[in-house]
């Protein structure tokens, strides 16, 4: 006969063994979705632009931004992480990424948005290579799920003056 701590080993590791099964099957559950994300961002206003003392350049600007993520969430999403970047190319740097605004969105009923605001964080350039470059606006999202890996992708919205 087995004793009472071998059979509490038996029956939590099979009780592991299940939930970390179950937890798996979730994860592979999410590779099923097709999610198809719409985000729009418009430029309402450029509140200020300004050389610092040391010479870099500042921008302050005013943005309407629509989206739909609701076919980002799953039944094993917990929450977005979401943010809207402005990425141009400099003579220094081919990829230049600064992040205007950000937010979390913590259930499907949330996702689905419409908000005007000021950029959140500064858009500041090393240099002076703001005035007249074109950049363009792209909006990221992380999918943070219960269980299993996060993922990440992207929308590059037109940015419209």
């Amino acid at each position: 006969m087995h004793s009472f701590g071998y059979r509490a080993n038996a029956l939590l590791t099979f009780a592991v063994t299940i939930l970390a099964f179950m937890c798996a099957i979730a994860s592979l559950s999410d590779n099923l979705n097709s999610p198809s994300p719409s985000a729009e961002i418009q430029i309402l206003n450029v509140n200020w632009f300004q050389k610092q003392p040391h010479g870099n350049d500042e921008v302050s600007l005013t943005l309407n931004i629509t989206a739909d993520l609701q076919s980002l969430f799953t039944w094993n999403t917990k929450q977005l992480f979401i943010f809207v970047a402005a990425e141009y190319e400099t003579p220094k740097n081919s990829m230049n990424q600064v992040s205007l605004w950000d937010a979390i969105i913590p259930a499907k009923e949330h996702a689905q948005f419409w908000i005007q605001t000021s950029n959140k964080y500064r858009f500041v350039d090393q240099g002076h290579n703001l005035r007249g470059k074109e950049f363009n606006l792209t909006l990221h999202w992380h999918v943070m799920p219960k269980t299993g890996k996060m993922f990440a992708d992207k929308l590059s919205c037109p940015a419209t003056d």
